[in-house]
């Protein structure tokens, strides 16, 4: 039967099968009991049916934060595919749309039947995809990130982006917050980049791939992605919470917008942050993103300024890189704070199947953005051939000085 499977973690104050039945019904067929046999029978097949419901321990936090006493309890329910069409605004509709407004549910996963996996796209390059782009495999990949662009010209943008690929590192992105301005247009930054990026690239055999901002009116957007891969560009970088994952799955679908396609978490953290309400960090940031068909997913790190908790981290992490014979795995990529004593940390929790992203840890670097681009793929082969960062940093002086100003953090990989 196709079908979605809503778990759910509530909190109620008398009974958590009733809450739960109540809600297989409330966002389904309504009221139940009182129906004439025959209605029953004939809403059977529409009817949401709880699956379980596994009661969890009290916990006076949780009691106090709510100031009263609740049970809690993982419920999961099954929505009939009859109920919606194929898409995510019905399937989040139908299985978190008034729900979302109690306060004291959190949706925490969805698992889809395999014929409904089949409507959603993923990824169209993928890990494998990108790495055979970029040229690197073995390793984890490095970004970077623009910074202080904003009110700068061409010019300014131009030699930052040369500053950071000379620095070795396999993506730069725009800065989420670069929208489309007379100073460095959008189509302008495409082009110039391009041709910067083929400077560097004559010069020293390194391949940079740039994720040019896709900002705009939600309308307007197929056509300024048409055009970007019309003339070039390498990436999208794209604010999907700031639209929705049906504009993601649109974007990707569009067979005339065959280039690869960044997700960015920006207003995410109006939907995730609460352990009691909201959308559960590894389904928003991880699955759902990976199935409308980014090929990279940002997310705090569990290390840096807006550190996420490290297990809601890895659940991210785990759903876009599993195996599912439906979609390709999409890139994890943590960030914020991060620098290169950090390296050792990234790998052991996210692998080398991942990207590992910087902005202020390249850019701050004593040396500039090239010297922190050098101290970055330093401390990545360090890592992966065994040595810890005070032993590679004897050999190169720009890890040395990352060290000495931002520490390090050794562990066993």
């Amino acid at each position: 039967m196709s079908q979605v499977i809503a778990t759910y973690l509530i909190h109620d104050e008398k009974d958590l099968e009733k809450k739960a039945e109540g809600i297989a019904l409330g966002l389904t067929v309504g009221s139940w009991t009182n129906l004439p046999q025959l209605q029953k029978e004939q809403l059977q097949k529409h009817k949401g049916e709880v699956v379980s419901v596994t009661p969890l321990e009290e916990d006076e936090r949780v009691n106090e934060y709510l100031g009263k006493r609740v049970k809690r309890g993982l419920v999961r329910i099954a929505y009939p595919s009859l109920n919606f069409s194929a898409d995510l605004p019905a399937i989040l509709t139908t299985v978190f749309g008034k729900l979302s407004l109690d306060g004291e549910v959190k949706l925490v996963d969805l698992a889809f039947s395999e014929e409904l996996k089949k409507q959603f796209p993923g990824p169209r390059f993928g890990i494998d995809g990108i790495r055979q782009k970029v040229g690197a495999d073995h390793r984890p990949l490095l970004m970077s990130i623009f910074k202080g662009v904003i009110g700068r010209d061409l010019d300014y943008l131009s030699e930052q982006l040369k500053q950071q690929a000379l620095g070795g590192v396999d993506l730069v992105k725009d800065d989420e917050i670069l929208f489309e301005n007379d100073l460095t247009p959008f189509e302008k930054r495409i082009i110039n980049g391009k041709a910067v990026l083929n400077d560097v690239y004559e010069k020293t055999g390194k391949k940079t791939l740039y994720a040019v901002n896709l900002t705009g009116k939600t309308f307007e957007l197929k056509e300024k992605a048409k055009r970007a891969a019309e003339i070039g560009a390498d990436v999208i970088l794209f604010n999907v919470f700031a639209y929705g994952l049906d504009v993601l799955q649109g974007l990707r679908e569009d067979e005339d917008i065959a280039i690869p396609i960044m997700a960015h978490p920006a207003v995410s953290g109006a939907l995730t942050p609460s352990e009691f309400y909201g959308i559960k960090s590894p389904l928003l940031l991880g699955k759902l993103l990976r199935l409308a068909g980014a090929d990279f997913a940002l997310f705090p790190s569990p290390y840096g300024s807006v550190a996420l908790d490290r297990r809601e981290a890895l659940g991210i992490a785990d759903e876009l890189t599993k195996e599912d014979e439906h979609w390709k795995r999409s890139f994890p990529v943590p960030s914020a704070g991060i620098h290169p004593g950090l390296v050792p940390l990234l790998i052991r929790d996210f692998g080398i199947d991942s990207v590992i992203n910087a902005g202020g840890g390249i850019h701050g670097h004593p040396d500039g953005a090239e010297g922190g681009g050098k101290a970055f793929r330093a401390a990545i082969e360090a890592v992966l051939a065994g040595k810890t960062l005070e032993e590679a940093a004897k050999d190169h002086k720009e890890l040395k000085k990352a060290i000495d100003l931002w520490g390090a953090h050794e562990v066993a990989v």
